[in-house]
């Protein structure tokens, strides 16, 4: 799903969660995704600066909050001079840079940005509610337009981790007759942390829950629209629970509805 955002066009996928849970690795993986695979020009504004990109086949331009400018709305008021395809905006935290981002979505540009929210429709509602009553509708419309995707995670420990580690296995090697090969890529019980992951695909049905302000039907959308990769955050925590990998109480302090997780787990 994630690489299938990195080939958008244009428009907004947003990325939440809490501080620490891993939306700056992700969407440092997702530039790169696109750093790879196509010749374009990226902009990111940071604060701070975390991940540093080499030239692939895009050129890749870094602003950083306190050296190449003072605010995330200074540096977004430029961007659209040097002519990007793609802007990555390291946090909306404000109506002037929420606004900024939506209108360089609305203008034919890719645009990734973070928010501290839990799911999708907490992202959408913080969204609109930044801005006047009187403005709102008007930012439902725009924002139904340009909306993309939503990604919330959460990363929780790894019970399959905690296990290898007290049984004192070595981590990321693995022994082939008196050999010692290390792998590049740990397995699933080598990650001291796992993700639980929260995706909403703007389909013409989100679009229109978002246009006429029924953000409170977003989740079940969610529940029915796999087929287009779309889940809740508590149908990932369900998954993992089920596969081992995350505590019942773990899961349940993350959990949206810890009932209903509840009722996910036992089904």
């Amino acid at each position: 799903i994630l690489r299938d955002l990195t080939r958008k066009p244009r428009g907004l996928v947003l990325v939440t969660g809490p501080t620490g849970h891993g939306k700056s690795t992700s969407l440092a993986a997702m530039i790169d995704a696109i750093n790879i695979d196509r010749a374009c020009h990226i902009v990111t504004v940071e604060d701070p600066i975390e991940y540093l990109y080499e030239h692939k086949k895009s050129i890749i331009n870094q602003r950083e909050l306190g050296f190449d400018t003072q605010s995330f709305p200074n540096a977004l008021r430029g961007v659209l001079r040097e002519d990007p395809n793609v802007v990555m905006v390291g946090e909306m935290r404000d109506l002037e840079t929420i606004g900024a981002a939506l209108t360089i979505a609305e203008t034919g540009h890719l645009v990734f940005a973070t928010l501290h929210t839990s799911n999708a429709a907490q992202s959408i509602d913080r969204i609109v509610d930044v801005f006047p009553p009187y403005q709102q509708q008007q930012i439902r419309i725009q924002l139904a337009q340009v909306i993309e995707a939503v990604v919330s995670m959460q990363l929780l420990t790894n019970q399959k981790y905690l296990a290898r580690a007290g049984a004192g296995r070595a981590a990321g090697q693995r022994r082939v007759g008196a050999a010692t090969i290390a792998r590049a890529f740990p397995t699933i019980e080598e990650i001291g942390r796992v993700p639980a992951v929260e995706i909403m695909i703007a389909t013409p049905a989100i679009r229109n829950l978002i246009r006429e302000a029924k953000t409170h039907q977003v989740e079940s959308t969610l529940q029915t629209g796999a087929q287009y990769g779309m889940q809740t955050m508590d149908m990932a925590l369900a998954e993992l629970c089920r596969r081992g990998m995350v505590s019942v109480e773990d899961a349940l302090s993350r959990a949206i509805h810890p009932e209903e997780l509840r009722k996910l787990i036992r089904d």
